[in-house]
């Protein structure tokens, strides 16, 4: 049974940057120069037009008139996590926290950067810090999940999920990934549960339908996941891991039924030789010999 590649891509946020460059604070902090501020409504407008190099600069010029100007971090923080610099992004924020203690912005950010960095130990504690002052904010539970998750702490990342759902929070990503968790734990019920949920709220999901199939076709429940990896083939029709999941849950279903069962392994040769990582394995020498010989045993039955 193949499996999709990394879950961590459905789930990835840039929640970090889009926050940050809507954010238009003019509540600096005591003692503010009015050229910071000058500076960085500069940056921020520069920011708002694409610009992006000028937004740094004046972000930066902000920051050197007035080195405690919290808000001009924030925003060349979010910067620098858009461009993937994510040591420098790291820089603003761990000034932000060491200066603004109680940020919870700030926290979050320096939690998301942790993340891209694996730096998941250091995350949890940062995200947990933001969640004492802000326990009701369900977005704080969703990040925390996902690095949960990334430690492999699958009963804890089903409580912070848990936690992001009840506080009114959450998407069909946070479902799938609630889903992938439980069946880490080996409670297929439970994913089901979730994956339908996420199913719900994204109609066109491919990984949750992807996933339902996985369940149902390590019950040994043939028909639906052939249904299910169809559907998942349907919402993303270049998938070939949706086609040869199908093939192999038609085929289960009815070893005999060889045209059918010929049919769906044609068609995931047809996607897998234009897959350049498909074409790097032996997958489709695989399934070449098998459709021979399928075509095979069907001449022989035809002779019967």
């Amino acid at each position: 049974m193949k499996q999709p590649s990394k879950l961590e891509v459905t789930i990835k946020t840039t929640a970090v940057l889009l926050a940050l460059l809507l954010l238009a604070s003019i509540g600096f902090a005591a003692g503010d120069k009015e050229k910071a501020k000058e500076h960085f409504n500069a940056g921020l407008t520069s920011a708002q037009a694409g610009k992006i190099d000028e937004a740094i600069l004046g972000y930066e010029a902000a920051i050197a008139e007035d080195p405690t100007f919290i808000d001009a971090y924030i925003n060349l923080g979010a910067i620098h996590f858009e461009k993937n610099n994510y040591p420098k992004a790291l820089e603003m924020y761990r000034t932000v926290a060491e200066k603004d203690p109680k940020n919870v912005l700030a926290l979050s950010n320096l939690a998301n950067v942790e993340y891209e960095l694996k730096k998941y130990v250091e995350a949890e504690g940062h995200l947990n810090s933001a969640i004492a002052l802000a326990p009701k904010d369900a977005s704080l539970y969703k990040d925390l999940g996902k690095i949960l998750f990334a430690k492999r702490d699958y009963e804890a990342t089903v409580k912070a999920l848990g936690k992001c759902h009840e506080n009114g929070g959450g998407s069909h990503l946070t479902q799938y990934m609630m889903g992938k968790a439980y069946q880490k734990l080996d409670k297929p019920t439970e994913a089901i549960g979730c994956f339908d949920k996420s199913v719900q709220l994204e109609k066109k999901n491919y990984n949750s339908l992807f996933a339902l199939g996985q369940v149902y076709l390590s019950q040994g429940k043939y028909m639906n996941a052939a249904n299910f990896f169809d559907q998942a083939l349907k919402s993303s029709p270049t998938k070939h891991l949706a086609a040869y999941n199908y093939a192999v849950a038609v085929e289960s279903q009815d070893p005999e039924d060889y045209a059918k069962n010929i049919e769906a392994w044609e068609k995931f040769l047809r996607l897998a030789k234009n897959n350049p990582k498909a074409k790097a394995t032996n997958e489709i020498a695989e399934a070449e010999n098998h459709v021979k010989q399928l075509k095979e045993a069907q001449k022989q039955k035809d002779l019967q």
